[in-house]
């Protein structure tokens, strides 16, 4: 008996933008607990450096889903927005999409309570965007977010849209605070 291979799972990899394939293998990625700090998440401040975080970043008590996505779009030799650590400031970076042009990888920016929050498109339902990103209860974690708090849908200017909207089933509870 030969393995069965599961060719849709192996087809949405291949699709998939490489930013959004490095964010996939940080999954489970957590902040240390009380003060002290992930080395993993430091690492990845320390690569980008002040230039593109906007300030000096040693603590990962400090909100960092904006440091995750810098993270993974330089992977892919991606420029990220200047002072990346402001989930808000992804608003205005690459180019605008239409809800209706949304891909894996699209970035998506959220109000909330305190400020934003930043992270990747893998799919959607109903009411919420599927999200892939960093500080999502102190983890990288897929969250559903509602889809009235986003307030930008960007792609990275120059790269071509891979794939389309995604229709997902709603098995998880909304989200309300990614911090």
């Amino acid at each position: 008996m030969f393995p069965r291979i599961n060719r849709k799972a192996e087809w949405t990899m291949v699709t998939e933008p490489k930013w959004l394939r490095v964010a996939r293998t940080k999954l489970g990625t957590k902040e240390a607990a009380g003060s002290a700090n992930s080395a993993t998440i430091l690492g990845w401040a320390k690569r980008l450096g002040t230039k593109v975080l906007g300030m000096v970043y040693n603590a990962d008590s400090v909100p960092w889903c904006g440091v995750f996505v810098a993270y993974c779009l330089q992977e892919d030799g991606i420029e990220p927005v200047s002072i990346a650590v402001r989930a808000t400031s992804w608003s205005t970076w690459g180019s605008a999409l239409r809800p209706e042009r949304l891909a894996p990888g699209s970035v998506l920016v959220f109000e909330r309570p305190g400020g934003g929050h930043v992270g990747f498109y893998v799919g959607e339902d109903a009411t919420a965007y599927h999200v892939l990103g960093g500080n999502q209860g102190d983890a990288v974690t897929i969250a559903r977010i509602a889809k009235d708090r986003c307030i930008a849908r960007r792609w990275p200017t120059g790269r071509p849209v891979i794939g389309k909207p995604v229709q997902m089933a709603a098995r998880k509870p909304i989200s309300t605070d990614e911090a």
